[in-house]
């Protein structure tokens, strides 16, 4: 038997290894999908998950009766962990984004969904080596979300193998995993003995800039979270470790 442990990055490297049953798809989206969905999950929010620019988007809000997440720095909710951390009376978000949510969507055809970030990386790694050791077939697809270029490419984010990476080490299965996910664990303890700076790297330095720092320091709050949310039709219920 081959690998059950396989890392990917961007939606058309998860589509290639994400088929067959058994499937639990690890979604890495550091700044900010997967950040912002535990943070909702650590207040009971549920998070769903919208294509980026999809004009469904508000027609979920109104038949789930959730708060559309507007534009980054406008009021109320957003794509910002901040705004979701300080929100108040809210039960569920529809959460837009080019990358993580819309990777979300579209693996959830394939499998199991979770979203993983270095927030919670421990914990689902935890549920991961679960998930394995329930059957023989069972398999581990984590996916760097990355980011997009302006004609639509992959854009690779370090942030999210480095987060990728958190995950797949906490599953702790080396005999089981390829080697691009050893590769992606050893990037992940690279970054940890440089204090994980996401600040220096090109999406940290842009949000900061643009004045949300408060985003990129949730996002490196290292294994703060023990949600591991799982996308449930259409939507991210705040499980606590994976129960």
């Amino acid at each position: 038997m081959g690998p059950r442990i396989r890392f990917e990055q961007g939606l058309q490297g998860g589509l290639a290894v994400a088929r067959g049953a058994g499937l639990l798809i690890v979604v890495v989206d550091v700044l900010s999908f997967s950040t912002c969905v535990t943070v909702a999950a650590d207040r009971g929010i549920e998070v769903l998950p919208a294509r980026w620019r999809d004009g469904r988007a508000e027609e979920l809000a109104l038949e789930h009766g959730a708060v559309l997440a507007g534009p980054r720095g406008g009021p109320g909710v957003s794509l910002s962990p901040g705004s979701i951390r300080r929100a108040s009376g809210v039960r569920r978000i529809v959460l837009p984004s080019p990358n993580g949510a819309t990777l979300s969507a579209e693996f959830a055809r394939r499998g199991s969904v979770v979203a993983g970030c270095l927030r919670n990386a421990r914990a689902v790694g935890a549920a991961c080596a679960r998930h394995l050791e329930r059957s023989t077939t069972a398999e581990v697809v984590v996916v760097a979300a990355g980011e997009r270029w302006q004609d639509d490419s992959l854009r690779p984010a370090l942030e999210d193998v480095w987060g990728a990476g958190a995950v797949l080490e906490a599953v702790g299965r080396e005999d089981l995993a390829t080697p691009d996910a050893l590769a992606a664990a050893d990037a992940f303890r690279s970054g940890l003995r440089r204090g994980l700076p996401l600040a220096d790297l090109p999406s940290g330095g842009e949000l900061t800039d643009a004045g949300f720092a408060e985003d990129v320091a949730i996002a490196g709050e290292l294994d703060a979270s023990t949600a591991v949310p799982v996308l449930v039709d259409g939507a991210f219920s705040a499980l606590q470790d994976g129960r």
